[in-house]
């Protein structure tokens, strides 16, 4: 029997302190796996401790890494090198963890053995065929449920070429997939972007010696290289950063400081809209760390205004539109979105969830095939249910912060994938969030 958590999220006072957010996901999991592939010890420091990083850990543990833990948020990981992972005895268990899936296809299907990736129940149902495709395209062998589902079975012993490849869709996960799948390659792989995405996958590729060229909606690379252990320090997250600035700017008399966040101009495109908006955050003590860019990040309760989103700052904030949508909603005037199609295969639709969840609480907002118009208002009190989407259980508890009553919130487990100890830490700062668990069979 599994335990389910419901959450009620209550209107609070102002927001005050200074915060250390989980690190971030997307560097975890890059992290992991590359040093489990290099040759010798690497050190991750600020590693996520979220069930979505650990069991991509726990994958590579399955097929002989040796990874320590000294301590929380620290790995040693002994790398095995390019070629020296081992078929797993079971399926690998990806749990909810969308880029765990897609960048182990990239990796697995260059290995010489067979292997199954499975999923939890909202990962079993988000579509695998963008990366099936192009991993096809290199001389994979990938099977599927109908639809490209999940669990992937990844059929080893396959020779792979390098391609040269467009994604139709802007995405960070299938650009990875197929730049790691490039390094068991045959010649030159390449991904060029219509809209340039995260290149966390670059960075880290660069970190850990590969030879790799890569700009602004491009990458390129040759197989056949080798990548050398090295020591990660991984930066605090952004996208759970986005709940304290959305946060902060959204009720009076608020200022926090979040230390040390992850920058990255890939990632960041939630700050270039809410400056838009109107919100006031100011950048800190901005540093570069092992590749990345850090800064603190202050931000203090101002008045925000509904704008049309541009679109060049999509690619750069698609975790980011649960909590944008309560920012528009509390912002003055109408919010316009669009070109964010994406929504609607993550862990939730969340175009369509975001919306009726808002509509529910009295917000008024029109939903299109790829993008919405809320206008802003008073948010009601009511019933939520997350779906059991982390980043819309985490979007509502900031919006019952301006309420005019409690948001019950439903199915709010999940939040542990990405950022275990979320309620403590915003309850910590002001927010007022109360927990309960009930057996679920």
């Amino acid at each position: 029997m599994s335990r389910r958590l419901d959450w009620t999220s209550s209107p609070a006072g102002p927001l005050r302190g200074m915060l250390d957010m989980p690190g971030d996901k997307s560097v975890s999991h890059r992290a992991i796996m590359l040093a489990a592939l290099a040759d010798g010890v690497s050190r991750i420091d600020g590693f996520l401790e979220g069930e979505d990083t650990r069991a991509t850990a726990a994958a590579f543990a399955g097929m002989g890494v040796h990874i320590e833990t000294p301590s929380p948020s620290r790995r040693i990981v002994h790398g095995v090198g390019l070629h020296g992972l081992r078929a797993a005895t079971a399926p690998i268990d990806c749990g909810n963890a969308g880029t765990g899936m897609r960048l182990l296809a990239g990796l697995l299907a260059g290995q010489t053995f067979d292997s199954e990736l499975r999923g939890d129940a909202s990962l079993s149902r988000r579509p695998m065929g963008r990366i099936i495709d192009p991993l096809t395209a290199m001389g994979a062998h990938i099977d599927s449920n109908e639809g490209g589902m999940p669990p992937l079975r990844i059929h080893g012993g396959r020779a792979l070429h390098g391609i040269s490849f467009a994604p139709p869709v802007a995405s960070a996960q299938v650009k990875s997939a197929i730049l790691l799948a490039g390094l068991y390659a045959q010649g030159s792989t390449e991904v060029r972007e219509v809209h340039a995405t995260r290149d966390y996958s670059e960075r880290m590729l660069a970190t850990f010696g590969w030879p790799i060229e890569f700009g602004d909606g491009w990458a390129r690379l040759a197989g056949k290289a080798r990548l050398r252990a090295t020591h990660v320090a991984v930066p605090a997250d952004f996208s759970s950063a986005a709940f304290f600035l959305v946060a902060a700017s959204i009720v009076p008399g608020s200022e926090l400081v979040l230390r040390s966040v992850g920058i990255n101009p890939r990632r960041t495109g939630l700050l270039a809209v809410l400056r838009l908006m109107g919100a006031d955050i100011v950048e800190l003590d901005r540093r570069e760390q092992g590749g990345e860019w850090l800064a603190d990040l202050r931000v203090r309760h101002a008045p925000l205004h509904g704008i049309d989103v541009p679109e060049q700052h999509v690619a750069d904030m698609i975790d980011e539109f649960p909590i944008l949508f309560i920012a528009a909603a509390a912002a003055r005037g109408v919010t316009r979105i669009s070109g964010v199609a994406e929504l609607r295969v993550k862990e939730s639709d969340r175009l369509a969830v975001m919306a009726s969840g808002l509509a529910g609480l009295g917000i008024e907002v029109v939903e299109r095939a790829d993008g919405a118009a809320i206008h802003g208002g008073r948010i009601g009190a009511g019933r939520i249910d997350s779906v059991g989407d982390h980043r819309i259980a985490m979007s509502f508890a900031v919006a019952g912060l301006i309420a005019s009553g409690a948001i019950a919130i439903s199915d709010c487990a999940n939040v542990a994938t990405s950022f275990p100890g979320f309620a403590d830490l915003a309850n910590g700062c002001g927010f007022s969030i109360a927990a309960s668990a009930a057996g679920q069979g």
